[in-house]
């Protein structure tokens, strides 16, 4: 939870930030990052759920949408015109229908049993990557969209998948799902702490 982002923010604000140019910077990031964090998110859920890695990854339902969509860019694949207008619609609606199914999955007594888990992971994904974020800036003298993209990308809130995710391994649904609401809460001071003051 602490490492994986909510991609959608991050497209929308990389536009912003940038225009053309952010989106092929955060596309990079997305698309770097996405495989890796969804492994990295898969492996201790599996462990404490004894399935076997392996299974547990070929079976993963954001997985083998990563792995299919990846697939389907590097062919060079498009979806037809005309499908154009309802993908666009399925894509904006996910957010809220992602944020409303975890809202709904929020058990506060869950938060309070697991407070310092809480805390620390909400101040990594808030505090800590940004920070680590505008330290890269600085070592590596990166331009201003660049820097931008970055630091946006660092501050994002969690990803409304953690939920879908850890609910699917019979993980603690509960508490996910009420990490993912304050992690969005959180996202309204993370953003605007790493593009205006560390920025």
């Amino acid at each position: 939870m602490a490492f994986r982002f909510n991609s959608f923010i991050g497209l929308a604000l990389a536009e912003r930030l940038a225009g053309a140019h952010g989106l092929l910077l955060i596309a990079v990031l997305i698309g770097v990052c996405v495989p890796v964090f969804n492994v990295g998110a898969v492996w201790p859920m599996a462990r404490h759920s004894q399935t076997g890695l392996l299974r547990a990854l070929v079976r993963n339902p954001l997985i083998i949408a990563t792995a299919v969509g990846l697939s389907a860019n590097l062919l060079g694949l498009r979806p037809p015109a005309w499908l154009d207008p309802s993908l666009n619609r399925i894509g904006a609606a996910s957010l809220a229908l992602g944020l409303m199914a975890a809202g709904a999955g929020m058990q506060f007594g869950s938060l309070a049993r697991a407070k310092g888990l809480a805390v620390g992971v909400l101040a990594i994904r808030h505090l800590l990557l940004p920070l680590v974020a505008a330290g890269l800036v600085f070592l590596f003298r990166t331009d201003a969209a660049q820097a931008a993209v970055l630091l946006a990308f660092s501050a994002l809130p969690t990803a409304s998948s953690c939920y879908v995710l850890a609910t699917r391994m019979g993980y603690d649904g509960g508490l996910v799902a009420g990490l993912v609401t304050l992690s969005t809460l959180l996202g309204l001071a993370s953003l605007p702490f790493a593009l205006g003051v560390l920025r």
